[in-house]
């Protein structure tokens, strides 16, 4: 093993965990040094992909996505000044990358939130015997509750921020986190 990957390998040590060691990562990245950028890529991938999987319901969608998202931060990356710790700017990043293809596909989520709004994202399926995992109970949640219910209750965005990445007025955001919230309780009742 040469110099420079065991020093890359000592740095990957997981999502989130900030260092000298990882802003000098950052700080080669940005000059262009791939293998920076790929430690990089190995310390906030599975927080990213979580992140996309879960505003998504989908995980082939989310590990397209997840590529969409570090294409984007390769391109940026020379813009990124440290303000925030680099897993916060991933994370923004992957919200919007998230958000801008769920806008391109509007018509094809609208036609399901059309279908589902009556139900809230009930599931259909009453079986007691039936378990439910949260990442199962959301997916059962129209497109526009689970969007809101992950931004706010798990990322902690609040709803004037969540109205601003999302398009929607504050008080559409509340009205879609009770509504989520609340399907949330029916899933778990049954």
């Amino acid at each position: 093993m040469s110099a420079r990957a065991a020093s890359v390998q000592r740095v990957v040590v997981g999502p989130g965990h900030h260092d000298a060691n990882a802003e000098d990562l950052v700080r080669r990245a940005q000059q262009g040094d791939v293998a920076a950028f790929e430690a990089l890529y190995r310390m906030h991938a599975p927080a990213v992909f979580a992140l996309c999987r879960r505003m998504l319901g989908d995980e082939q969608q989310a590990r397209e996505l997840l590529q969409d998202v570090f294409v984007r931060a390769w391109e940026r990356l020379p813009s990124f000044r440290g303000d925030s710790s680099l897993a916060t700017w991933l994370h923004r990043l992957g919200v919007n990358v998230v958000l801008e293809r769920m806008r391109s596909t509007k018509r094809e989520a609208s036609r399901r939130a059309d279908a589902s709004e009556d139900s809230l994202g009930r599931s259909t399926e009453t079986d007691a015997d039936t378990r439910m995992d949260l990442e199962s109970a959301l997916a059962t949640l129209a497109p526009g509750a689970r969007q809101v219910f992950l931004l706010h209750d798990v990322y902690g965005y609040s709803h004037d921020e969540i109205a601003s990445m999302v398009g929607i007025a504050a008080a559409t955001a509340r009205v879609q986190l009770w509504r989520a919230r609340r399907a949330l309780m029916r899933i778990i009742e049954l």
